[in-house]
């Protein structure tokens, strides 16, 4: 039983995020279609400090795969990421193990291919303005796609610890070559943005109705079992889509509390969800009417992703010749 093994700089040097939006693409119309299956993530919690869920999924496009992946929030700003994961690949046909790579690389770039997937559905054609909130892996990774997806010419940035943003706009104006900065709050960034992306794990909501102008598209992927981090007035305004509605209002570690909390307080109905991604791709859904909307999409992370990018990566690394095998059976 030989096992591919893919490290993490090997998993990251064959993720594109061109190509990661492509064939999210096919994911997210296959959970939309009800192709496969693709339970709800389940976790183990280890109390106050962080979880370990589990996310297996089987798609005809993509495979049979599951993830284990730990959220630690209070590795931010530290050394370690505060997302650590694992992918192991299995044959559809026999279910035998076939690869084991790096799930970290995978969850950063597969996350931000997602959001500019629905910023090219939904974002207005001219924006130019982007608010980045948070300074982690997940920040790095958005301003990277977003770029990819519309004219942006000017990135703001704003997180817990100014030191960070200020290196995180470093970064970023050495590798995209347009205007970044660093700005003191969330309030600051958002303000003129026309897209905003939201990469946090604050307790308290970091993009609230009154930071937004009007047709602004904000992506929100952070995650807190407590906290949420879009404001009951941006959801109740916003057009509202997600990848799965299974799963975003399932309870947490599965769902969110963005969308689950002003529900439960008679806010709104689940119908307000307008969409999931897959739907606008399959055209049975529309999204932005006009272009003064507020469009919100909501992401928890579905292991349909994981496995399409899982997907990818193995079949790169295998045409390059990349990792080493393991005999689990010796």
């Amino acid at each position: 039983m030989l096992v591919l093994i893919l490290s993490r700089a090997q998993t990251e040097s064959v993720l594109d995020l061109d190509g990661l939006r492509h064939v999210l693409r096919a994911a997210m119309e296959g959970v939309s279609a009800g192709r496969g299956s693709i339970p709800p993530r389940t976790g183990a919690m280890v109390a106050d400090r962080g979880l370990l869920a589990a996310m297996p999924a089987y798609l005809p496009t993509g495979g049979l795969a599951a993830k284990l992946v730990s959220l630690f929030p209070g590795n931010a700003g530290g050394p370690l990421p505060t997302h650590q994961a694992v992918v192991v690949v299995f044959d559809e046909d026999s279910g035998l193990p076939v690869a084991l790579m790096d799930g970290t690389s995978i969850t950063a770039l597969r996350t931000a291919a997602g959001s500019a997937l629905s910023a090219e559905l939904l974002a207005r054609e001219d924006a130019t303005t982007l608010a980045i909130l948070g300074t982690g892996a997940q920040a790095r990774a958005h301003a990277q796609a977003m770029v990819r997806v519309r004219p942006i010419q000017r990135i703001r940035v704003a997180g817990r610890n100014r030191e960070h943003a200020a290196s995180l706009c470093s970064a970023l104006r050495e590798s995209l070559g347009i205007t970044v900065e660093a700005v003191d709050t969330y309030a600051a960034a958002c303000a003129d943005a026309d897209l905003i992306c939201a990469a946090t794990h604050s307790p308290d909501p970091v993009v609230c109705r009154d930071y937004l102008r009007p047709g602004v598209h904000v992506t929100s992927v952070g995650y807190n079992t407590a906290g949420r981090e879009v404001d009951s007035a941006t959801v109740i305004d916003a057009v509202v889509v997600v990848e799965s509605r299974e799963a975003v209002l399932a309870p947490p570690p599965a769902g969110s509390n963005d969308l689950r909390t002003p529900i439960q307080q008679g806010l709104i109905g689940p119908e307000h969800i307008e969409a999931e991604v897959g739907e606008l791709l399959l055209g049975t859904k529309v999204g932005r009417t006009s272009p003064a909307q507020i469009t919100l999409y909501k992401s928890v992370g579905i292991a349909a992703q994981d496995l399409a990018a899982a997907h990818l990566a193995l079949t790169a690394a295998r045409e390059q010749n990349l990792g080493f095998e393991v005999d689990l059976s010796a």
